[in-house]
């Protein structure tokens, strides 16, 4: 009976885990990748935990602070989190793909009115913030010594409550900064959000994180990069094709219209505007730039 039972037991099969911010700025960026990956996540209302139907993946919801902390003990294979937790927390784990959203820096703020001299301001000062780590690295670098009060949330207004007189702590806009009467001064950390990964994963956990990483690449590679499509004429086109190297080199498709060649190509975001410029002066018309959903080279 024994012999039976050993026989008719199933192996469970193996599934990442994944651990991603239960809710503020990094989720919905988080889920929103996980969609555009392919990958199918239901979580109903206060789960903790859900399953993907199309890809061997759990994801955990959990508070972004205790993230590190999940992936070191193996409880969380890997996790999306900015940069700013990781290095807070400052976990024995593997920092690896840049994601691409969540973009913040860590910066030291003062008083609108104070006029900051440089690092050496901030001696003998009091500094609140959330991330006491960090900024005892920063001070230790620049050889000061002030007085770090930590605090968990609000730190802009604690210089106008008399806590400190200065903060450390997050900024996008500056707008929160400056509604409280604060201007920025120094960034300690430029942060976003990254994938950490446990540094024990077994084979088959490290095969199933190449598989995600190549649906992440490439969702990442069609957001900064457009399809290009425009007509050119022929006695023009050499010029044109020297413009867009495009992934290898631009498709080129003579029109029904004699003289004439249909271009197709490839650009980065950062070069598009300076090169849509150069192409019209070179004669191109019809310009039609169009998003790219996945892109794989």
């Amino acid at each position: 009976m024994l012999e039976a039972s050993s026989q008719n037991s199933v192996t469970p099969p193996v599934k990442l885990r994944l651990a991603i911010q239960k809710s503020g700025r990094l989720h919905d960026d988080s889920i929103r990748l996980l969609k555009e990956c392919g990958i199918d996540i239901s979580n109903g209302v206060n789960k903790l935990k859900a399953d993907a139907s199309n890809f061997p993946i759990e994801v955990y919801f959990l508070r972004d602070d205790d993230i590190p902390q999940y992936v070191e003990d193996a409880v969380a294979d890997i996790g999306f989190v900015g940069e700013n937790v990781v290095f807070e927390k400052n976990k024995k784990l593997i920092v690896g793909e840049k994601l691409g959203f969540g973009k913040c820096r860590l910066c030291i703020a003062i008083r609108k009115g104070e006029d900051y001299t440089g690092a050496g301001f901030l001696a003998n000062k009091r500094i609140a913030t959330s991330y006491p780590v960090l900024v005892r690295q920063f001070l230790n670098k620049n050889n000061i010594n002030a007085e770090i009060h930590e605090i968990s949330g609000s730190v802009e207004i604690a210089p106008g409550i008399g806590l400190a007189d200065s903060i450390c702590d997050l900024v996008s806009s500056g707008s929160t900064l400056f509604m409280n009467g604060l201007k920025e001064v120094e960034t300690i950390l430029e942060s976003q959000a990254v994938l950490i990964q446990n540094e024990n994963l077994s084979e088959a956990k490290k095969q199933l994180l190449s598989r995600l990483l190549f649906r992440i690449q490439a969702v990442k590679k069609a957001k900064n990069n457009k399809y290009i499509l425009l007509n050119a004429p022929n006695d023009n086109l050499e010029k044109i094709i020297s413009l867009l190297p495009g992934m290898k080199s631009p498709t080129v498709l003579p029109l029904a219209e004699p003289g004439w060649s249909s271009v197709h190509s490839v650009l980065n975001e950062n070069e598009f505007w300076d090169i849509i410029e150069q192409l019209k002066e070179a004669g191109a018309q019809g310009i039609l730039v169009i998003p790219i959903e996945k892109m794989i080279v």
